[in-house]
């Protein structure tokens, strides 16, 4: 299935590392957050939202990548799905101030 959004929230876990790990910053109540809020939506879009393995970035916290844009958000919180489902998905318009872009200024 073709999907008009994809969402890939990267649930990773390093063991014995001392490096971050979006696993270990609640990767899996993201991963739910995200299927809940887009199950709850009204509109006419294929949407799916899931685990991802590493993404390569977990040095900027919890990580999501929104597809077919590329769009990656880091150091999501759970209060900040709800903006990115209001603003990105629906309105087509980046929330800023999560853009990984703008993490590396």
């Amino acid at each position: 299935m073709v999907f008009d959004v994809h969402v890939f929230v990267c649930t990773n876990q390093r063991s014995g590392n001392e490096r971050l790990s979006c696993g270990n910053s609640n990767g899996l109540e993201l991963v739910a957050e995200f299927k809940k809020q887009l199950k709850d939506l009204n509109i006419q879009l294929k949407t799916r939202a899931n685990q991802s393995g590493c993404l390569g970035i977990c040095d900027y916290g919890p990580t999501v990548a929104i597809y077919p844009e590329g769009i990656f958000y880091v150091n999501v919180k759970k209060e900040d799905i709800q903006e990115i489902v209001t603003s990105h998905i629906i309105n087509k318009k980046p929330v800023e101030r999560l853009l990984l872009e703008n993490a590396k200024r």
